[in-house]
C-alpha cells in the first residue's frame, strides 16, 4: 500500500498494491501498523458504515464534535463518487481548504480524513455503494455539519446543483463562518 500526501495537513489518500491474475486480483485494503508508521496518525478503527445511493445523491458535509470526533477510513466499494474533505480545524494551516479526489470500485483507492474535517461525497454512478471505517463511535448529539454549497468553500462537486438529491439537514446546513463545528 501507498500512502500519499494530500494538500490538506494530516488528510491522506492510500492506494492499494493489487496482484492480478487469471483467478481475480488481491489486495491489502488496510494495515493500522503501516499507516501508523508512514504517518505517525493512529489508525484503529471501532467502526464500519456502508451507504448505498444513486446519481446525484450528495451527503455532506459532515463531521462529529468534541470528544465523539472521529477519522475516517473511506473507499467505494461499487460505482464512482467524488469525495470531499474540508479541513475545519481552526489551528491548522489549511483551515477552510478542500480537497477531493474520484474514489471508485475499480481504482480502489482511499482516503483517510482526520478528525476535525468535513466530509462529503457526491455520486457520479448510477449508483454506488461507499464504506465508512471510523476510529470513534457514532454519538447523534455530536452531528456536526457544513452547508454543501457554501460560498466561503466553493467546492466543485461534479455534478449540477439541478441534478443533486440532498437531504433537509444537508440543504440547512449551516455555513463555515458559522461554526457548526
Amino acid at each position: 500500500m501507498k500512502i500519499k500526501e494530500t494538500p490538506l495537513k494530516d488528510c491522506y489518500i492510500i492506494e492499494p498494491t493489487i496482484f492480478e491474475d487469471e483467478r481475480g486480483y488481491f489486495f491489502e485494503k488496510f494495515n493500522e501498523k503501516k499507516f501508523e508508521e508512514l504517518t505517525g496518525m493512529n489508525g484503529h478503527f471501532v467502526q464500519d458504515n456502508i451507504s448505498k445511493s444513486s446519481y446525484g445523491v450528495l451527503r455532506g458535509l459532515h463531521l462529529q464534535k468534541g470528544e465523539h470526533a472521529q477519522a475516517k477510513l473511506v473507499s467505494c466499494l461499487e460505482g464512482k463518487v467524488w469525495d470531499v474533505a474540508v479541513d475545519l480545524r481552526e489551528d491548522s494551516p489549511t483551515f477552510g481548504k478542500w480537497f477531493g479526489i474520484e474514489l471508485t470500485a475499480e481504482n480502489k483507492i482511499q482516503m483517510y480524513v482526520p478528525r476535525g474535517f468535513g466530509h462529503g461525497f457526491s455520486v457520479l454512478s448510477e449508483t454506488a455503494v461507499f464504506s465508512y471505517k471510523c476510529d470513534n463511535f457514532y454519538n447523534k448529539e455530536s452531528e456536526g455539519s457544513v452547508k454543501f454549497n457554501d460560498p466561503d468553500l466553493m467546492i466543485d462537486w461534479k455534478i449540477d446543483e439541478k441534478d443533486m438529491v440532498l437531504s433537509e439537514k444537508d440543504v440547512n446546513a449551516p455555513g463555515i463562518r458559522e461554526k457548526n463545528f
